[in-house]
């Protein structure tokens, strides 16, 4: 990687966010490069975030992203990577998805503008019915951010590239609030003035629009470069718990892989018998190995590296009672409730298997264990999430508790954060514990038994 193109990068960024005007900007980018690679955009906005020095905070580089992602229009290099185009793997159904959110775009944009022409007064209420249906297809592109949130960015900051989640992340926030807004206006019709719904839908549409560019012309190529196939085939299976955009993978990706096993089975085969041993009569023990050298052969020994197998089923001592790591894990996953460990290095460490992850309150992946806290969250509400841990881990409180209705899930959800401390008292993390309660606030009697 050019450091020196990527400071010629930074600087003309920082001279964007210092006023210079977007023409200017654009006529330097364009004597320095005629093709940048989206690595080299993911390394100028983390280094241009991480400097102290050039006055550009996280909050600049996202209200500038649309002007960044038109800087670097039709100039970033595109990359080649096999079965992309594969209809399971990941990059093809996320760009189908963005084709369909598109089709819906221009459907809701048909709906509105007949819903203005006078001669269709009389069909107002089936554009209506029409409009909204179109609003809920539209709608599902919260799902397809969600993949892109929940299972590529922990791969990306994995790889050292955190700086785009974050912008990318909170613009995602921004376009859900304005969908919000406009189908609030959708859902008020007739009432409300059609010109009002029809502004709002343009102010997301624009958002929305820059979003798939940014997402297809950037992100993906960051993606494509550093990538493993390993990493796309995660991405494809933990995929349909989190859910697809108006379509769905049209078959299952399942790439060639070479076996090697054959191959190291032969290789690795060790002599064991005297017949090949050369006719050599000699017994060999556990812990020694027969040595071929030019001046003949040779017996060593060792003692060799046991190693020992985690016993599951055999219990093992806790503060009251005894239980085998089979049974805890049972107990766990039998808990009615959502369970989520982060250790007092703020990594997510472990959460239980209550319910699938599509029925989850607050969905949990494999995907995010091993990640910093703080980056499973989105940028909205980090200040919260960093200001709950501070007073737990400071002893301030021993749990902070909140409570909230969910129409979309049609459930009263309590969630509940415990400090986590040892018999000497050190800090050693939190433990989030997720239910709805929504069943024990409709008891209607003071007793009830079932048997």
């Amino acid at each position: 990687m050019d450091t020196n193109r990527i400071d010629i990068l930074k600087n003309i960024l920082i001279d964007l966010h210092q006023g210079a005007s977007q023409e200017s900007v654009q006529e330097r980018f364009n004597q320095h490069f005629k093709g940048v690679s989206a690595l080299e955009i993911s390394l100028m906005e983390h280094e241009l975030m991480s400097d102290e020095h050039s006055g550009v905070t996280f909050e600049d580089v996202m209200e500038l992203c649309d002007v960044h992602a038109n800087l670097f229009k039709n100039a970033v290099e595109g990359v080649e990577v096999d079965d992309t185009e594969h209809p399971g793997h990941p990059v093809y159904v996320f760009k189908q998805e963005n084709l369909a959110l598109r089709g819906a775009l221009m459907r809701i944009r048909r709906i509105l503008d007949n819903y203005a022409n006078p001669e269709n007064a009389g069909f107002q209420k089936d554009i209506i019915k029409g409009l909204k249906h179109q609003m809920r297809l539209l709608g599902e592109f919260r799902c397809h951010y969600k993949r892109k949130e929940e299972l590529m960015f922990p791969i990306m900051e994995a790889y050292g590239h955190d700086s785009p989640p974050r912008v990318m992340w909170g613009v995602d926030d921004e376009i859900r609030e304005l969908f919000k807004q406009v189908q609030d206006l959708v859902d008020q019709l007739p009432s409300v003035d059609i010109a009002k719904v029809n502004e709002a839908f343009e102010a997301f549409a624009e958002e929305f629009e820059q979003m798939i560019f940014k997402e297809e012309s950037i992100l993906l190529m960051i993606l494509l470069e550093i990538f493993t196939q390993d990493d796309w085939l995660k991405i494809a299976r933990e995929s349909e718990a989190v859910g697809y955009a108006i379509v769905k993978p049209e078959e299952e990706w399942i790439p060639h892989r070479e076996s090697f096993e054959t191959a190291k089975a032969e290789t690795e085969a060790v002599p064991t018998s005297e017949t090949e041993l050369q006719g050599q009569s000699l017994s060999l023990e556990e812990g020694q190995q027969v040595i071929d050298t030019p001046e003949g052969q040779f017996t060593i020994t060792f003692t060799p590296k046991k190693k020992t197998a985690i016993d599951r089923t055999t219990p093992q001592p806790f503060t009251h009672g005894y239980l085998s790591l089979e049974q805890a894990n049972l107990i766990f996953d039998h808990l009615p409730l959502e369970i989520t460990f982060v250790n007092k290095d703020d990594i997510f460490q472990y959460y239980n298997n209550h319910v699938p992850a599509k029925d989850m309150i607050f969905k949990r992946l494999p995907s995010q264990i091993g990640r910093n806290v703080e980056l499973c969250h989105p940028p909205k509400v980090l200040d919260k999430v960093k200001k709950v841990f501070e007073v737990l881990r400071t002893g301030q409180k021993d749990k902070v508790e909140m409570w909230f209705p969910s129409e979309r899930l049609g459930k009263f959800v309590y969630v509940t954060y415990a400090a986590v401390r040892d018999d000497a008292g050190e800090f050693q993390g939190v433990l989030e514990y997720v239910q709805d309660i929504k069943p024990f606030r409709e008891l209607d009697s003071e007793i009830h038994r079932d048997v």
